[in-house]
């Protein structure tokens, strides 16, 4: 864990981070987001003692880094930043190795590791090993980076608006990367970003900071949901939970009561049913509760003459979801499945909710023009 306690930073009578307190737990990738001058770079460099606090303490894993030599520290602290910083005279091995080379590992040692990093970053050994920085793209050059950040197997990965230089899809691409090796690595990750849809994407927690301050420290679903300050609303953007569905929690928009029918009733009371309640489909739930399937208008009268109870004609074979799925999982099954309507399944395999298509127009509609 990385423990941030009343830490200040001055550059004469600016005040670049002010009074910070924030912990951030190990194995999580934390997002630091803001305007220009918002602190946030500044606040990552005092990780690794790049930059000092003029107040304040900062320890990991309950060892105050100020303790720390600061050159062993940035030794076993992967760093990634927007120009590279790899050094052209050496070839790619040569970069990733340099820290290993730095702390005294065996040349075999060294060597297996190289190798092992360029094959997880897929620029594979036997075409890339003896390459040298200027012979390859910046996205291939970012690669080498992360891999030479990796290289002394380091807990915690500093990035420094890593992916800022890249055009679109190298930038999108390497995200997608990072999110992979995240999963394998379980590394605890500062990353600085000034893009928020990057910040969605990657982080586990996010503070958004201004004027060496954070906001708020969240996780992205809850600052989508819950922005705490006008300025957080503001940057993140009021549209932009209506363009990010997969953040929008169907418990949070399903009709907690929809229309249900016993099986043992008659069609003719599943027709009155409907009728009276405005629906053209009734959810088909036992007497405890619990979900059996689903009967249509349709249904029943295409039945009429040839069934008698509900439970004859009930669909059991029902794409559902369950109360932690988010909207565009239930967007998924609606175009591929081709239905307007996708029941809810809390504990049990009870009945908690429904979404339907008129549904979900009419909460995100709301939602825009709020």
């Amino acid at each position: 864990m990385i423990s941030f306690k009343g830490v200040t930073k001055r550059f004469g009578n600016f005040v670049a981070v002010d009074d910070l307190t924030v912990d951030f737990q190990a194995g999580e990738t934390i997002v630091l987001i803001g305007p220009s001058g918002c602190g946030k770079t500044t606040t990552l460099r005092m990780i690794n003692r790049l930059i000092e606090p003029s107040e304040g303490s900062i320890s990991i894993n309950g060892t105050d880094i100020a303790k720390i030599d600061p050159v062993e520290l940035r030794r076993n602290i992967g760093y990634v930043i927007q120009q590279i910083g790899l050094f052209p005279h050496m070839n790619i091995a040569q970069n990733i190795g340099l820290v290993p080379y730095l702390k005294n590992h065996p040349e075999s040692k060294r060597k297996k590791r190289v190798e092992e990093l360029l094959e997880f970053v897929g620029m594979p050994p036997s075409e890339f090993y003896h390459r040298y920085p200027n012979e390859l793209s910046g996205g291939q050059q970012q690669r080498i980076g992360v891999a030479r950040a990796l290289a002394a197997d380091p807990d915690i990965i500093l990035m420094d608006e890593p992916f800022g230089a890249l055009d679109p899809i190298t930038r999108s691409t390497l995200q997608d990367e990072l999110l992979e090796m995240k999963d394998e690595l379980n590394k605890t990750i500062i990353f600085v970003t000034h893009d928020i849809n990057e910040a969605l994407k990657l982080a586990d927690k996010i503070a958004i900071m201004r004027e060496g301050q954070i906001l708020q420290f969240d996780s992205p679903e809850d600052i989508l949901k819950n922005p705490s300050h006008g300025f957080v609303e503001e940057f993140i953007g009021r549209d932009r939970l209506l363009k990010r569905p997969e953040f929008i929690n169907v418990r949070d928009i399903m009709i907690k009561e929809p229309v249900t029918i016993l099986p043992e009733r008659t069609l003719t009371q599943a027709l009155e049913r409907m009728h009276q309640q405005k629906v053209d489909s009734l959810m088909v739930v036992d007497r405890s509760g619990k979900f059996i399937g689903l009967t249509t208008s349709n249904d029943v009268l295409d039945n009429f003459d040839n069934a008698k109870r509900v439970s004859q004609i009930t669909q059991t074979d029902v794409h559902h979801v369950n109360e932690d799925a988010n909207v565009s999982q239930v967007l998924s099954i609606m175009a591929k499945e081709r239905v307007g309507y996708v029941p809810v399944i809390g504990k049990d395999n009870g009945l908690a909710g429904l979404i339907t298509r008129s549904n979900l127009v009419n909460v995100l509609g709301e939602r825009l023009t709020e």
